[in-house]
């Protein structure tokens, strides 16, 4: 079961006890809608990454992404393993999905949801937009096998990292949460760190990248491969 179907029970179960409770609630703060949602299951020699959301957010594969990759009961993408900040680049490496504004967080609440499993401690696993480009930027990256989410946009930059080490060769779903003044990490339904601060707008014009950047040249820009598995890929916002 994905956590957003989980979150959204326990919603339910906690709204229906409060009710029965006769405890007024405040409004919602909005409805949450599916952006994207790309269970990776595509067949070996595909070339798109097909989006199940029906907006049409199809993806482009890169040549070097092994498909149909089976571990456990996850079946996905497999990105193997290239020494950091070592020429050449690999573009082949990263999945990518061109720009949409479904893509960027804008000012709304803002989740982006995987599920990953490594053995290796470094690389962007998902992200739209680099460090210094216009708009702002947001990623989901785990140095030294710490997950971490990272949101920047007009009103600054917010990082959170989990306080423990996921790169242990098992299966993990993590989600972060950008809210209005907070960011949170989610690991396997559990909440594992948070860190207040706003971000602002964040929108830009950049693809969305799978496995690494888009523009580097593993020389004065790093390009942050990913190695490992990865399961899906979901993103929800706010309207």
């Amino acid at each position: 079961m994905r956590l957003r179907t989980l979150l959204a029970a326990t919603s339910v179960v906690l709204g229906t006890a409060t009710a029965l409770a006769g405890i007024a609630t405040p409004a919602a703060a909005g409805t949450t809608h599916v952006m994207a949602n790309w269970e990776m299951n595509e067949p070996p020699g595909a070339h798109s990454m097909i989006d199940y959301s029906g907006n049409g957010l199809t993806g482009r594969i890169g040549r070097e992404v092994g498909l149909d990759t089976r571990v456990g009961d996850g079946t996905g993408y497999r990105f193997a393993k290239l020494t950091p900040d070592t020429p050449p680049t690999h573009p082949q490496h990263v999945v990518t999905v061109a720009d949409s504004n479904l893509l960027d967080p804008g000012n709304r609440d803002y989740t982006v949801m995987l599920r990953l499993r490594t053995t290796y401690h470094f690389g962007n696993v998902v992200q739209k937009g680099q460090a210094t480009v216009p708009g702002g930027n947001w990623k989901i990256q785990i140095p030294n096998g710490v997950v971490q989410c990272l949101f920047r946009g007009s009103a600054g930059q917010v990082i959170v990292s989990s306080p423990r080490r996921y790169n242990d060769g098992r299966w993990h779903t993590i989600a972060c949460e950008r809210q209005e003044s907070d960011i949170v990490l989610r690991v396997d339904g559990d909440t594992v760190a948070r860190h207040a601060g706003r971000t602002g707008r964040i929108d830009n014009d950049w693809p969305l990248s799978i496995g690494g950047k888009t523009d580097c040249d593993q020389e004065e820009v790093g390009c942050d491969y990913f190695a490992g598995d990865l399961d899906w890929v979901e993103i929800d916002a706010d309207e």
